[in-house]
């Protein structure tokens, strides 16, 4: 493979057709850091003719605030239907209320679409890398709020510093949902006391802490307490608005919904969501560094644990691994942490010392199979998936396949149920034969149903495939065959360079 798609596919998601290739690829790569690119996706994909790519209408990406509010209807609904209302009965009602209040599965098509037709493709890796460190998996009525964290608290930051991403995660309700902090109350707070004295129950979780502190931050290397875990829960203590939930089991207005959380958070935006009441009150300490009473403790946490030595030591190794090799080497480890410490975090700066290792290295980077069906589909410009207006209509024909049911054969997705540490990178993880035979499939449905307008001989020579994908592709006969042997070919999975 020739230089320039062999560092696209590396840190990047390969070429379009009809984009120009660069000759200078290190300017290129750090270039494409800063070049922002608008959501680009398909309105309809059609057999018949090449989908005109465009950008996403404004009405499928509605704000925070509107998602509070879908998500809530959808609970309200669900409400109804429970009761066996009027017009909450039957199968098509179900279905109605998920297509107008749930949001995943058209922020699933977003994401594909973006990573499959944008040209911003760094970025974008860069992005994936990021919601996979900071996975907020579907589970816990989160669903309609993970498109907005990848988009707003990651890739808009991408650019901005460790600690602002870090803060802004954190901070987001598609996290606080996920790991149960709406409702964590202090063990001292207002909401415990009352709970308490009347028969209920109120209290810490500390699953958001711990995750912060193992996953996010300093790992389990820094040696941290469970005290140290109690101590940023309690601090995250406050923290949560319930877009789905503040109605309990009546059914009210939304007027009479933004009311009451207003009343509780004091402000409809929910990523600024503090509970007082629910707050502990008094100074916490985190290994060994203490912090004051109120909201701006977690910032002061964050900012804390963003430079910390282990923090730096822990997602160095993250970065390398992802895209320069499955074992990087101490220099290398130690040159992208001493970046990160010069420049107290600077993403800008960390990323482009991570792409001047990938570059440099020669070692192979085998693709996660989300990274793959981009790359793939980008080679070939196939269509992988449906258009927008057919996403949102439930509108499927036979040659594409759902958009969910994608990413669950793929076996990867940052919408599907999943655990808090991520996917690895660690190519053992995914080298097995029920991994390999998914490939194959979603490659032989992509020359099937997807119409490529690529030949397979065209793309081998614009990629400069090596001699043993040529023999391989030669050894069996007819374009299907041709097709799936040239996209699951060591070669263009990342098993190999020349």
């Amino acid at each position: 493979m020739n230089e320039s798609f062999r560092i696209a596919q590396k840190i990047g998601l390969m070429f379009l057709p009809n984009s120009p290739i660069p000759t200078d690829i290190k300017q290129w790569a750090t270039q494409q850091l800063r070049s922002k690119s608008p959501a680009l996706g398909i309105k309809s994909a059609s057999s018949y003719k090449k989908p005109q790519v465009l950008e996403w209408p404004k009405s499928l990406q509605p704000s925070l605030q509107k998602r509070d509010e879908m998500f809530w209807a959808f609970k309200e609904n669900k409400e109804k239907f429970r009761r066996n209302m009027p017009g909450f009965q039957s199968e098509a009602d179900k279905s109605r209320n998920r297509q107008e209040n749930l949001m995943e599965d058209l922020d699933a098509l977003k994401f594909a679409h973006r990573n499959v037709y944008g040209e911003d493709q760094l970025r974008l890796r860069f992005s994936s890398f990021w919601a996979n460190h900071f996975r907020t998996a579907n589970i816990f009525d989160n669903g309609n709020h993970i498109g907005h964290a990848i988009d707003e608290a990651i890739l808009a930051n991408i650019n901005s510093d460790f600690s602002n991403m870090l803060y802004k995660v954190t901070s987001h309700p598609s996290m606080l949902i996920y790991l149960d902090n709406t409702y964590s109350a202090g063990p001292n707070s207002n909401e415990a006391i009352w709970a308490r004295s009347n028969g209920r129950q109120a209290g810490l979780n500390d699953n958001l802490g711990r995750e912060l502190l193992e996953l996010h931050t300093v790992s389990p290397s820094a040696n941290y307490t469970e005290a140290d875990i109690n101590g940023a829960a309690k601090i995250l203590a406050g923290w949560g608005a319930e877009p789905g939930r503040i109605s309990g089991d009546n059914l009210i207005s939304l007027s009479e919904r933004n009311r009451k959380i207003k009343e509780i958070g004091g402000t409809l935006n929910s990523w600024d969501y503090y509970k007082t009441n629910y707050a502990e009150p008094g100074n916490k300490t985190v290994m060994g560094k203490t912090f004051g009473p109120g909201k701006d403790a977690l910032r002061q946490l964050t900012d804390f644990l963003a430079v910390h030595e282990h923090t730096i030591n822990h997602v160095t190794f993250k970065l390398a691994q992802h895209f320069v090799s499955d074992n990087p080497n101490q220099t290398d480890l130690d040159h992208i942490s001493r970046i990160w410490r010069e420049s107290n975090g600077n993403l800008d700066q960390i990323h482009t010392a991570v792409i001047e290792l990938a570059i440099a290295s020669k070692e192979p980077k085998f693709q996660w199979p989300m990274n793959w069906l981009f790359q793939v589909t980008r080679l070939s410009g196939a269509n992988a998936f449906v258009g927008w207006e057919e996403e949102k209509n439930n509108d499927y024909n036979d040659n594409i396949m759902r958009t969910r049911k994608i990413f669950e054969e793929l076996g990867q997705g940052f919408w599907l149920p999943g655990q808090p540490n991520g996917y690895s990178s660690d190519k053992a993880e995914w080298l097995s034969g029920e991994m390999f035979e998914r490939r194959i499939r979603f490659a032989t449905s992509l020359y099937n149903g997807g119409f490529p307008t690529q030949k397979v001989e065209d793309i081998m020579n614009r990629i400069g495939a090596n001699n043993v994908t040529r023999e391989l592709v030669g050894s069996v006969m007819g374009g299907r065959r041709k097709f799936v042997a040239l996209m699951c070919s060591p070669e263009i999975m990342g098993l190999e360079n020349a």
